[in-house]
């Protein structure tokens, strides 16, 4: 992201009054890519919302900690991550799983549709067999497009532990995929 964009960023969230932290344009703008996170980290389509309100809630908790000179994405995938941790921690979400599919009016071919929905249920499925912490950063970095320094700091792990988990990740996810698959690739 290029300096210009950060400050137009920063600007819009201190909502042009100096120091404050505009909560309300950052859960307006950001609350679809924080919801998403969430059910590419493994939370039910039905616990969604609730839990990205905790996120918000959490973000509203330490809005005095956000340097505007960082990306504010990855900084809220942080948030989501702790709160989709927790989530998975709980007994009762592991029994079940539920895949969110976009709506198959998204796509006018039913066929193109159905194939569009079979393979994000395959990635969601293989993504749900990974590991949490290779999870979080495949996400972020092969979904979401950010960069392995960014990881590290809004994870607050080591820059070679995300080289390492994006590594693994993949092949992991690979072999989840073909397993799904039957072997095809």
């Amino acid at each position: 992201m290029s300096s210009g964009t950060k400050d137009a960023q920063a600007r819009k969230l201190r909502g042009g009054m100096g120091s404050a932290f505009d909560m309300r344009a950052v859960f307006r703008a950001e609350y679809s890519y924080v919801r998403r996170s969430l059910e590419r980290l493994g939370v039910r389509t039905r616990d969604a919302d609730d839990l990205c309100q905790e996120v918000f809630l959490r973000v509203h908790e330490k809005q005095n900690e956000y340097d505007p000179a960082r990306a504010l994405r990855p900084w809220l995938f942080a948030f989501a991550f702790r709160v989709a941790s927790n989530y998975r921690r709980l007994a009762r979400h592991r029994v079940e799983r539920e895949i969110a599919v976009e709506p198959a009016g998204t796509v006018p071919d039913p066929e193109a549709a159905t194939a569009a929905a079979e393979e994000k249920r395959l990635l969601l499925e293989a993504l749900d067999a990974l590991d949490l912490d290779r999870r979080a950063v495949v996400v972020m970095h092969d979904l979401d497009g950010q960069d392995a320094p960014t990881i590290a700091a809004s994870l607050e792990i080591p820059l070679n532990t995300v080289y390492s988990r994006i590594r693994e990740g993949r092949k992991d996810l690979l072999a989840e995929v073909r397993r799904r698959r039957g072997g095809r690739s």
